[in-house]
């Protein structure tokens, strides 16, 4: 199911952005903007790319597999995205600070930041995970967050550029996560994050948000979507009674970039069909 985002019906008619007369662009738009979508391959990250590409932006993506993220930017080109794909590992600094680098010097800037790339190697109790799958998860999820963060938001300080951090978390960062206890410390730590980074940048014009995403149909969610009796509980309490899909996250990533939430900065937007409030 593709959830369109406000204004896609112009380019159903008009085409790519810059075919599209001003008094039909949306509100809320990326015009003129870059930005930088880690886990790019498929799933949230590439519908993320998706919307941020309709919407005007110059979009890179990043990926640990060259093969994949090459094949998501042909897709999103044969829609008429201007995009530059990345091979890289979001848990190495050095290969972070490599595609950084890569993206200015392609698109002479970076505007937007969306720290999406994740890993979750343990799935069971939290007493029996081992120490590597421990470290990994927190190399990945956390200090591969900070680390982009990091350095993307120097960047907009140099320029004396304002500028937008999207950190994709989960509702399991907000409450118990059973199996996913590991995964669940990462995403709570991302939206302490995200609150923290959000204080310290709001003076150089810099906004910081997270999303925290309920049970999404993903090929990284497989684990509790084909399991019958986990997604069965999870709809259970879930009032709208359906999986998300990887478009109604884009939306709201959307949102959080454009300048139509030029006031919001250290929130996190829970989008999770209500599972959190049953």
């Amino acid at each position: 199911m593709s959830i369109p985002f406000l204004g896609e019906e112009c380019f159903a008619t008009a085409g790519t952005w810059a075919s599209i007369p001003a008094t039909m662009k949306p509100l809320i738009h990326l015009e003129g903007k870059v930005a930088l979508v880690t886990g790019g391959s498929r799933g949230i990250g590439e519908a993320i790319a998706r919307a941020y590409g309709l919407a005007g932006a110059e979009v890179a993506i990043a990926s640990r597999k060259k093969q994949g993220v090459d094949e998501a930017a042909e897709r999103l080109r044969k829609e008429g995205i201007t995009v530059e794909p990345y091979a890289c590992h979001a848990g190495k600094p050095a290969e972070l600070d490599a595609l950084v680098e890569s993206v200015i010097k392609r698109f002479g800037r970076i505007d937007v930041l969306v720290n999406n790339a994740a890993t979750n190697p343990h799935f069971g109790p939290m007493m029996t995970a081992d120490e590597p799958a421990f470290d990994k998860t927190f190399e990945v999820n956390v200090k591969g967050y900070l680390h982009l963060a990091r350095r993307v938001a120097g960047h907009l300080v140099d320029r004396g550029a304002p500028g937008s951090l999207v950190f994709v978390s989960s509702v399991v960062g907000l409450a118990a996560a059973p199996l996913q206890g590991i995964y669940g410390m990462t995403k709570a730590a991302v939206i302490s994050m995200t609150r923290t980074l959000a204080l310290e940048l709001g003076p150089s014009r810099i906004r910081v948000n997270a999303i925290a995403p309920g049970l999404i149909e993903t090929k990284f969610s497989q684990a509790l979507v084909n399991n019958e009796d986990i997604s069965r509980r999870i709809l259970d309490r879930t009032p709208l009674g359906r999986v998300g899909q990887p478009d109604e996250i884009a939306s709201a990533a959307l949102y959080l970039a454009s300048d139509a939430a030029s006031f919001v900065t250290g929130h996190t937007l829970v989008v999770d069909g209500g599972m959190t409030i049953a």
